[in-house]
Parts: C-alpha cells; structure tokens; sequence
C-alpha cells in the first residue's frame, strides 16, 4: 500500500513539473498544481497511516500514582490479538504506575513491537498485590521487540531491607524466541533486573541498568536455559553480578560492557544442590570493569555435577578490581575446602582461556583458582595477562594463588602461576574458543518493521495521531489553498 502511495505521488510530480520557461506561470496554473500536491499528500497520509496502539488508548492515566495495570493488559490484549499493526507504544512524558503484570503469548501478529518512550514504576512493597517472583513478565512470545528511551523503575529501596524475603525480579523473558531489548534505563530492581529463561535468539544492547552498590542480588542481566544471546554495548552498575550466565545456556556473545560498581560478569553460581550444570560456548570480550568485586568468574557450587566449558574472556580491562580473575568451585563455602574434598561430586570446569587483560587490583591477588581435588580444572589457559596491584606507586605485579588446576600459558602472564606449564603452542590451544571468540558476530535480530513511519503520524509526546488529524490537517490545506486562490 505504501509503494502505491510512493508511487501515485512520483507520477503526480512529475505531471506537475516546473517548466523551463518561468514566465509560463499564471495564479491558475500554480493553484492547480498545488491543489494537485496536495491531493497526492493526503493520498500519501492515507496509504501510510500507522495503527500502532497507545496505552492512553486503553484507560491508562500515566500519573505515577494510579495503578494502570489493567489498562496496559488490555492494550496487550489488543495488540496480541492482532490490533494495532503489532506495535503497542508507551507515550513519553507520562509515569505509569503498575502492579504485576504478565503478557501472555502466543500472539497472531508477529513481530510484536513495545516501544517504551515514558517511564514504567513499580509499586512499592507495602501497596504490592500478586506475584512476588517477578514484576513484569513477557511469555511465550515469538519475535518481540522491547524497545525505547524510557525508564523501567523497579522501586527497590522498599524491598532491599527485606533481604531473606522473596523479592521479585523487575523485567522476565520467559520462552521468547528472537527476542530483541534496546535503549531502556532500568533502575533499582528489588532483585535482579533483567531475566532471560528459555529463550533462543536474543539480542540486548545499549542498555543502562543502574542500582546502588549497596543493593543485594541487585544482578543486572541473568540468562538461564538458553542459547544465541548476543549482549553488547551496555553499561552496568549494580549491586551485585553485571551478567550471571546460569546453567542450561550455550552460544553466549558479551562485548562492550562498562560494568561497575557490581561482582563483575560470572559463570554461575552452578552445581547448588546437587544441581546437573550445563554452560558452554561462552565468549566474553572487549568488557571494562571499574571498582567491581570481582572481574572474570566461574563459580560452582560443592557436590554439583556438570560442566562449563569453552568459555573465553578476552580483551578486559580492569581499574581497581577485586578478584580479576577467579575461578571458585568452593563457592560459598569459605576458605575451607575439608567439606568439598568430602564430596562426591563437583562441576567440571575446562577449556577456559584468559586472554589481553590489563589493569589493577585492589588485592594482592590478580589470579585465584581454587578448584577440587576429586575434579580438578583443566585446559585452563592465560596469554598476555598483566595485572598490578592498584595500591603500587611502582606497578608492582599482582601475586597469582592456584588449587587443583591443569593447564598452561602462552607469551606474557603476569602473575604468573606455578601450576600452569609454560607452553608456546599449547597443543589443545588451536581447540580452544578464543579463534571463534575474536571473529564479529552478527545481531540476530527479528524482521520488524519501523515503529513511526511517516513524521505526522506522532504528536510530541510519541502519541499516535488518529485518522481524523490528518483529514483534518489536510482539509486545512485544502481551505488554504481555496483561499488563497
């Protein structure tokens, strides 16, 4: 329909040309052809209308105060339904109140479009009603598009005292394929902010999350059961994990991240209770982190079983970082290790590569392996590591501590480690996934059509102007016009 306006326009230009000869111009003469442009214009408006949907639409009020709830679950139920082009927008300069909430699909129009241009506001805990394990909860839904400049507020501050109580994640991706989130500020979770749980497909960038440092299980983004997530350019600071890579993931691509404060970007915690962990095909690269407890991290659990394999952390940088890099499958059981060598059974950890660190640590320590006896880390390897401690005025080399680990190093790595042997071909190297790690990777991201097609269909608040605006705009001009003539 577009190309057929675009097309009816074309023609019409042409037909009303500008002659070479300028004196040919009469009153008549022009105002034909202006009333003909804009004829064509209107056909224009017409033929490209969008029918995106506005939550105002559907009841909501956007005041920061009253509970809009039912309102955005209409609008979804609109959109879902096939109303409104698959694009359902959140107009700007408007706060939204919401209770938990849950977008339920499968959906008949795809890709399903929200774009959040106004803020979101969670309820505080004294005025919570329903569901304490998530806030908003997206399910079942293929090719989504989250998207936006505007603000998700999780009101956390309620919530953070109340540590050993359930406290509910803000934002939750529950079994959505090709899913694309973009743009949005989120802010002050009660828990962990952004959650990705059996999802293929994804792809997360220009994000800004931000919570206290203080905050606890503050996690920025957590990914668990899923694969072909693609996460980049985001900047991160919270009060715990910037990215948590759970288990059931495989194909995870993570770049650009400005993390900090925060416990840096782990693998884990896996193996809790005896848990089968599965982690593989990660690829970390190009990171900065800044203040953070932790830099690189694989933490399993004691008497877990598993693994987490062929993971790549390249390219970071580090700036007064607590533990660089830290492999712990003595998570949460403090400096003793008497109870992990009684058990059975521990997450097997191989095929990691640390490579191109630089930058301080706060401790004394740059590197930290403590793995299990009864199953040791292998393959585990370092190039062109240099780690100072931040404390030095003279850049004095962090010190490197290692239990139960195998593997090697290659060129420079600073600290060194006793345990892993100097090699400069490393047999296994040319299998490791540092090659796979380095080339571009490219965004999966779902076919979606441009939200705001023509500049007039939008007010300036990003709210959809209705049919009858542009009639009206254009009958205006046409009265101009008459006028005129």
């Amino acid at each position: 329909m577009k190309a057929l306006a675009l097309t009816i326009v074309v023609l019409v230009s042409k037909y009303i040309g500008f002659p070479h000869d300028l004196t040919v111009f009469s009153s008549k003469h022009m105002q034909k052809k202006t009333w003909i442009l804009i004829f064509s214009v209107f056909i224009l408006q017409i033929f490209t209308y969008s029918k995106a949907l506005d939550v105002t639409q559907y009841g909501a009020v956007g005041d920061g105060v009253t509970d809009d709830s039912q309102a955005f679950l209409k609008a979804w139920e609109a959109v879902c339904g096939g109303t409104g082009d698959g694009q359902l927008i959140v107009p700007a300069g408007m706060a939204f109140m919401l209770q938990p909430l849950k977008f339920q699909g499968s959906c008949k129009s795809t890709p399903i479009v929200v774009q959040v241009l106004g803020n979101l506001v969670a309820s505080s805990r004294g005025k919570w009603k329903g569901d304490k394990d998530q806030w908003i909860l997206f399910s079942d839904i293929e090719e989504l598009v989250v998207e936006g400049n505007g603000e998700i507020n999780g009101q956390g501050s309620s919530w953070w005292e109340h540590k050993g109580s359930s406290r509910p994640t803000a934002l939750k991706f529950k079994s959505c394929n090709n899913l694309r989130l973009s743009g949005l500020t989120h802010v002050d979770s009660a828990m962990a902010h952004i959650h990705i749980n059996g999802c293929n497909d994804v792809t997360i960038s220009n994000l800004r999350i931000n919570a206290p440092e203080s905050s606890p299980n503050t996690d920025g983004i957590d990914i668990a059961v899923s694969s072909n997530v693609i996460i980049q350019d985001c900047v991160i600071a919270t009060g715990d994990d910037c990215i948590a890579i759970n288990s059931g993931t495989a194909n995870i691509r993570i770049s650009g991240i400005d993390c900090g404060p925060g416990h840096g970007i782990s693998i884990g915690s896996l193996g809790k209770d005896g848990e089968i962990a599965s982690v593989e095909d990660v690829c970390v690269q190009n990171c900065n982190f800044r203040g953070t407890m932790n830099g690189a991290r694989i933490k399993t659990w004691p008497g877990g079983s598993g693994y987490a394999r062929r993971i790549t952390f390249n390219g970071i940088t580090l700036d007064n970082v607590e533990n660089p890099i830290i492999i712990d499958q003595h998570y949460n059981n403090g400096d003793s290790d008497k109870s992990t060598d009684e058990k059975s059974s521990a997450v097997e950890v191989s095929k990691v590569v640390f490579s191109n660190f630089v930058g301080t640590s706060k401790s004394e320590y740059g590197v930290n392996f403590r793995c299990s006896a009864r199953v040791p880390c292998t393959e585990i390897f370092m190039k062109d590591v240099k780690i100072e401690t931040a404390s030095s005025e003279m850049g004095q080399v962090a010190q490197g501590q290692c239990l139960n680990v195998r593997g090697g190093v290659s060129t420079l790595a600073v600290p060194g480690l006793e345990c892993l042997a100097l090699s400069t071909d490393m047999l296994s190297w040319g299998s490791m996934p540092e090659q796979s790690c380095m080339l571009p990777q490219q965004a999966v991201q779902p076919n979606t059509r441009p939200l705001q097609d023509p500049l007039w269909i939008y007010g300036s608040r990003g709210k959809r102007l209705g049919v009858d605006n542009v009639v009206l705009t254009s009958l205006i001009s046409f009265g101009f016009i008459y006028v005129l003539g």
